[in-house]
């Protein structure tokens, strides 16, 4: 870490005196993280954003459009089968448990639910029954 930038800084804080990004700066922070503290990042960002669109806040319905919880659903599906070597099971499991109750909170928001096997990211799980 440089001088110029405390310690405690995330790459969002890390601006030169003319307020434009110090992408040196982010990209040494960047370099320091390791690749599976990367993907479980994404991989919970993800389920939160799937959260919030599948209304399962305190906001609920204001927030909820499945056409949108669809897609980060089978973005966290792609992302967990593809990444599951890359990480440990200690990581993988609870992600799995996570992606396994969206898509179950999806069939049951869904005024017709998907087909098994049809519902979103079940190209990567397999069908997701109740």
């Amino acid at each position: 870490m440089s001088d110029a930038t405390p310690s405690n800084a995330t790459p969002g804080d890390a601006t030169p005196g003319d307020g434009s990004p110090d992408f040196d700066a982010m990209t040494r922070d960047i370099a320091e993280v390791p690749a599976v503290e990367v993907i479980v990042t994404v991989a919970v960002n993800l389920m939160s954003a799937a959260a919030v669109k599948l209304g399962l806040t305190e906001d609920g319905e204001e927030h909820k459009d499945l056409d949108e919880a669809r897609k980060l659903v089978h973005a966290l599906a792609g992302l967990l089968d593809a990444g599951a070597t890359e990480i440990s099971s200690f990581h993988a499991a609870p992600l799995r448990d996570g992606l396994k109750s969206l898509q179950l909170a999806f069939r049951e928001a869904s005024v017709v639910p998907d087909e098994p096997g049809q519902g979103p990211g079940e190209k990567y799980t397999g069908p997701v029954f109740g």
